[in-house]
């Protein structure tokens, strides 16, 4: 199971999503792009900027609770430690932060 962060191009809108398939789930948010009747498609909200795994969907769920309830100062704190740049994270090439995320 998987918590992620998604921002728009400008950086103005977090969104915490959870999901058991990270890459699915990224290209679902990058389809539903424009569409007013969700969160994502309404912000356009599909760069990656954080996730994380969990174990088990009990101990995901609540992480995502935990974040959902954070301050934007505390979850761009949370980004910052994994991607001190906030370039968006391409799956396809991370490397857990060593390169993509300028680490």
């Amino acid at each position: 199971m998987y918590v992620y962060l998604l921002t728009n191009p400008a950086g103005t809108v977090l969104y915490t999503g959870l999901t058991n398939d990270l890459e699915r789930r990224l290209y679902e948010h990058s389809q539903g792009l424009g569409e007013a009747s969700c969160f994502t498609g309404r912000y356009q909200c599909n760069l990656l900027m954080y996730f994380e795994a969990l174990p088990n969907a009990r101990q995901a769920i609540a992480r995502e609770k935990e974040i959902k309830g954070w301050s934007r100062a505390k979850k761009e704190q949370l980004i910052a430690a994994l991607n001190p740049t906030w370039a968006p994270i391409d799956l396809g090439t991370w490397d857990g932060g060593n390169s993509a995320a300028g680490n």
